[in-house]
């Protein structure tokens, strides 16, 4: 029987062959804090009294959640990660103008890189599997832990294949094909695996998307999502970072699931999960009072050109706010010598600086009770963004600004039609 890439990936870190279901220790390539999970765990780093982190350039701590901080409490968060990294020395500390939404930072910066088996304090870790790595999220005291040692426990996940073929519908993305799975498996269809992304069509997507369905995965319960190196992952690798990396290719033969690429249309999640979705035909009328293009999941550069095609020549609706969230100081950068904020202030949208801030809850975006929001996000809990009566819709960059621009959840090619 075959191996994953991420039964691979533990092998190469531990030092010798591990399979599915033992329990290993094993050597971290990085891990992540951000300005609510780190604190902690630098509380527990202190106790340990070790005087060092085991390695300046492989603890990272970004301030992305409540960044420019939004009152007190979280400004004293910030200050907390900034003295830490300052005292023992990190490399990757990213403060405000130079940093970014974490899961979106790392890759730009060439921090994760094929082959690498990283923790972090969020359960959007996941997210870099794009890169073939393996990632995942731990919770505050196991940071704590990695910080000091270098090393973490695990159980290694088992891995179930996921198929894609066909062709892509105009407006479908790699957030409808996640929004899609998880829609066919639920919420707990893939509890403690490795969800590994092949086929066809993700040969064919762009990094962006590829981000954006492992970025997901833990929202069908997976303890990462994952995506054999090719072509387009070398180049954009190349870009960023000329260290070393190694590929791992899987050799699984077995399908859990297959999909047919061209009967996916765009994909909207009702709440209160991700996995309540509907192809966007069958969605009916729902007027909505807020909509955010951003996030881990999608505010990157890609995003943003999809957005500003429905978006350019067209106004926000009179009775929406539509909150647009560059992943990066880099994304806004390109984003700004682009034209797409001029579009996107033409429109009558707000441009914020990087921040998670709307995803959580935080800031930047709360909903009051009764009020729907449909969001390029990766979460649509009760209360999720806000007032437990208020609403979130999850769906693909495109499809939210098409719903800004109606003041309902809509398809793209209904504002296209009246250009």
């Amino acid at each position: 029987m075959g191996k994953g890439i991420a039964e691979k990936i533990f092998s190469h870190h531990v030092g010798r062959e591990v399979k599915a279901g033992e329990f290993v220790e094993t050597r971290v390539s990085l891990c992540l804090g951000n300005d609510i999970t780190a604190p902690l765990a630098i509380e527990e780093f202190e106790r340990l009294r070790v005087g060092r982190v085991f390695d300046e350039e492989r603890v990272v701590l970004v301030p992305s959640h409540f960044a420019p901080a939004k009152d007190i409490k979280s400004s004293e968060q910030c200050k907390i990660l900034r003295e830490f990294a300052k005292r023992y020395r990190l490399r990757y500390y990213f403060e405000v103008g130079r940093m970014g939404i974490e899961h979106a930072l790392l890759p730009e910066m060439g921090l994760v890189l094929p082959g690498d088996l990283i923790i972090g304090a969020d359960s959007h870790t996941c997210t870099y599997g794009a890169l073939g790595a393996f990632s995942t999220g731990v919770g505050s005291t196991d940071l704590a832990a990695v910080m000091a040692t270098g090393r973490c426990w695990f159980k290694v996940p088992e891995t179930i294949r996921f198929v894609y073929n066909g062709k892509l519908r105009p407006w479908v993305s790699g957030k409808d094909l996640i929004l899609h799975t998880i829609g066919d498996i639920g919420v707990d269809g893939a509890l403690y695996k490795v969800m590994e992304f092949s086929g066809e069509v993700i040969s064919r997507l762009g990094m962006a998307s590829r981000f954006t369905i492992c970025n997901m995965a833990i929202e069908a319960g997976a303890k990462a999502g994952i995506i054999e190196p090719d072509d387009v992952t070398i180049r954009y690798i190349k870009k960023r970072t000329n260290r070393p990396y190694m590929v791992f290719k899987s050799d699984l033969d077995d399908i859990y699931r297959e999909y047919d690429c061209s009967e996916i249309e765009p994909q909207v999640a009702f709440p209160h999960l991700p996995s309540n979705t509907k192809p966007i035909s069958e969605i009916g009328d729902i007027k909505i009072d807020q909509a955010v293009i951003g996030s881990c999941t999608n505010g990157r550069i890609e995003d943003l050109r999809e957005a500003s095609k429905i978006l350019k020549g067209n106004k926000v609706h009179s009775e929406v706010r539509l909150i647009i969230i560059p992943a990066t100081q880099g994304v806004f950068k390109q984003a700004l010598d682009e034209g797409l904020i001029d579009i996107f202030i033409e429109a009558e949208a707000v441009v914020s600086t990087p921040t998670c801030g709307p995803c959580l809850g935080g800031y930047m975006g709360i909903l009051a009770k009764g009020e729907r929001c449909i969001s390029t996000t990766n979460r649509n809990f009760q209360g999720r963004m806000g007032d437990k009566d208020s609403e979130v819709y999850l769906a693909n960059p495109s499809v939210v600004a098409a719903s800004a621009v109606l003041g309902r959840i809509a398809h793209p090619e209904e504002v296209l039609k009246n250009v």
